[in-house]
């Protein structure tokens, strides 16, 4: 796989600057720009294992079977003391692990725009993650304290790290292909995770071939992800710029021409140029400078608390940028939650078996794949607000069918799987490029941290949400169809977002659709 597929815009030779250097330096751009959106599209390929394998198909069921192992005769485990339902126990572990990361996002977010260390401290928690994931090989027995520690671990280190990746979208596109370009880096993270399921499904279907138990072959399963996490983080680390926004060396990747810089391409509408001179904002995009006081390395982070609680009491200055967070918020804990749950609600209340579940997982990140690059183009002709409502729209239909299916019928939760797939991908790589248009230049990270408390398996309210209604009604089905109210209410603050004048409000450059 090589960064040629990043489909860059072909320049025509007619477009070329006149002149050998300003050719040269042309192509140069264009290069660093590929290998910079390739590190980033390659950062999702990487911990999408963690998402897809961990979250999404094995851990679910596997920590309720060894909860309940330790379960008492009333089906309860007692952790520090607290009455917890067996059933329930993953769920709440999730919006644990979530509560704690919110603080852990907000904190690190400003410390990386003041220090402009966005790369090492991305890098710095992945690997953290990875190495909690690969413990989980010794998840057995009753030793559910431990898979839960584990979890809250390795999901904490996972949504800081993810979320300081979002922080990079703004500076490797022009407000017209950053659509496409968030639309392709979960198309890398449907890739990368299926490819993991198709190499875990192929172990645990040939387990008892391989002499192994079902529960050793689930645990070299959930290693499986760390180790991925771990080995494939090294091409962001050694592609994406230290500081988000920022070309390789520091410069800042921005459209148009540095004034008084006369050795500098022109820039096309098509992509932004890296330039080494700090130039003012163009009409293309903002520009994202390095000599702002809050995120110069010398400073210390100490002082980011101040910083944290500065950026909480400014986001008041952008209340249609709060509607959409607050309107992402809703839905996409809905979206997330049926992720997270959905191998839980297939094995406990539709009686699927382990081989049944990973292959409608992957089936998922298959159809996720084409579902992501479908959207971004249908989000190119209606624009991406009205692209997303659709997909809410489509998510309703997908819990209808899911609480109303038969049990023990494959074929079924297999069109269930196609269902999710179809609007999974699309609906939040444009929440994604949409939210990074609301965002005031210079605080990505902040902002993207406050996003990432409800983004690809960092849901809290939801989780609780499906573990209270089983607590309260033994039923699977109306935990699941519990969530719909998350799409509801989503879909209807969205309707309410002016994002034109969302976008104006933060001093941003309007897209040509939204």
């Amino acid at each position: 796989m090589t960064s040629t597929t990043d489909n860059l815009p072909d320049r025509l030779p007619d477009d070329l600057p006149d002149g050998p250097p300003e050719r040269e330096a042309a192509a140069a751009d264009d290069s660093a720009l590929r290998r910079i959106r390739f590190g980033w599209y390659i950062n999702d390929w990487a911990n999408a294992a963690f998402s897809a394998t961990v979250l999404t198909v094995f851990l679910g069921p596997y920590l309720t079977t060894v909860a309940k192992n330790a379960a008492d005769a009333a089906g309860d485990v007692h952790p520090f003391g607290l009455s917890v339902c067996a059933g329930s126990f993953f769920p709440y572990t999730v919006s644990f692990s979530v509560l704690l990361s919110v603080a852990a996002m907000l904190l690190t977010g400003t410390v990386a725009d003041r220090t402009g260390r966005h790369k090492e401290l991305m890098c710095g928690f992945a690997y953290v993650g990875a190495v909690a994931t690969m413990g989980m090989f010794l998840l057995d027995g009753d030793r559910y304290l431990l898979g839960g520690a584990l979890l809250v671990v390795a999901n904490i280190a996972y949504a800081v790290s993810v979320a300081l990746s979002y922080a990079y979208l703004p500076g490797l596109a022009t407000p017209d292909e950053r659509d496409a370009v968030s639309s392709k880096g979960w198309a890398y993270g449907y890739a990368g995770g299926g490819l993991l399921l198709i190499a875990n499904l192929a172990l645990f279907q040939g387990h008892d071939a391989l002499g192994l138990s079902s529960g050793t072959a689930v645990r070299i399963c959930l290693a499986s992800a760390g180790l991925w996490w771990a080995l494939f983080t090294i091409v962001p680390m050694l592609r994406l710029p230290s500081r988000a926004g920022a070309a390789p060396d520091r410069t800042p990747v921005v459209s148009g021409r540095t004034p008084g810089a006369q050795d500098q391409p022109s820039a096309t509408p098509d992509r932004p140029v890296a330039t080494q001179d700090q130039p003012s904002a163009t009409p293309d995009r903002p520009v994202a400078t390095q000599d702002q006081p809050s995120a110069t390395p010398d400073r210390p982070a100490a002082g980011s608390l101040r910083e944290l609680a500065r950026t909480l009491r400014g986001m008041r200055q952008y209340p249609l940028t709060l509607l959409y967070l607050g309107a992402f918020l809703c839905y996409n804990d809905g979206i997330q939650t049926v992720v997270s749950q959905a191998s839980l609600y297939g094995s406990e209340e539709l009686g699927m078996d382990q081989t049944s579940l990973v292959a409608a997982v992957l089936l998922v990140q298959i159809v996720a794949i084409g579902g992501a690059l479908l959207l971004g183009r249908i989000a190119r002709r209606y624009g991406a607000k009205r692209t997303v409502l659709g997909s809410l729209v489509g998510w309703v239909a997908t819990l209808a069918l899911g609480y109303l299916m038969p049990a023990h019928q494959p074929v079924w939760f297999f069109a269930l799987a196609c269902m999710i797939g179809l609007v999974l991908g699309g609906s939040q790589a444009l929440s994604r490029s949409l939210f990074s248009h609301l965002i005031p230049a210079g605080r990505e990270a902040e902002y993207f941290s406050v996003y990432k408390v409800s983004d690809r398996g960092t849901s809290w309210m939801g989780p609780l949400v499906f573990g209270l209604a089983y607590q309260i009604t033994g039923s699977y089905r109306s935990a699941i169809i519990s969530l719909l109210v998350f799409f509801l209410i989503g879909f209807v603050l969205l309707l309410k977002v002016p994002v034109r004048r969302a976008i104006e409000a933060v001093g941003n450059p309007v897209p040509e659709r939204l």
